[in-house]
C-alpha cells in the first residue's frame, strides 16, 4: 500500500465563501464546487505529511492546518489586506522556522509557516 495524499478538510458554514478567502490570499485553484464541499489546489509536487501534536508549539493552541510559503512577509500582508486576524507572529522560532497564525472567516486556526 502506498499513501498518495492526505487532505484538510476545513469545517465552514459557507464553503464557497471560505474558499475564496482561501484563493485571494493563497492564489490557489477552485478546480469543483459541489455546493457542500469545494476543492482547492495548485499544481505544485509535494510531499506526504501528517503531524501529531498536543499543542502548536510554543505553548500556542493546535493549529487546524499548517501552509509553507515561500514568502512569509507577503503572505502576512495578503492575510490581513483579506481582514483575516493575525493571532501570533510572525515569529522566528527556536526550532528554526518562521511562522505565524491567523483566524480564517470561519474561526480555524491556520499555521503559516516559511519553507
Amino acid at each position: 500500500m502506498a499513501v498518495t495524499r492526505i487532505v484538510a478538510n476545513l469545517s465552514t458554514r459557507d464553503p464557497m465563501a471560505l474558499a475564496r478567502f482561501y484563493q485571494q490570499v493563497f492564489e490557489l485553484d477552485l478546480p469543483l464546487d459541489m455546493g457542500w464541499i469545494t476543492f482547492l489546489s495548485k499544481d505544485t509536487s509535494q510531499k506526504i505529511e501528517l503531524h501529531t501534536a498536543s499543542e502548536g508549539g510554543a505553548g500556542t493552541e493546535l493549529p487546524a492546518i499548517s501552509i509553507g510559503v515561500t514568502d512569509i512577509a507577503a503572505t502576512e500582508r495578503a492575510v490581513r489586506s483579506a481582514g483575516a486576524e493575525v493571532v501570533y507572529g510572525p515569529v522566528s522560532e527556536s526550532w528554526g522556522l518562521r511562522r505565524f497564525f491567523f483566524r480564517d472567516p470561519a474561526g480555524n486556526l491556520v499555521n503559516v509557516v516559511d519553507s
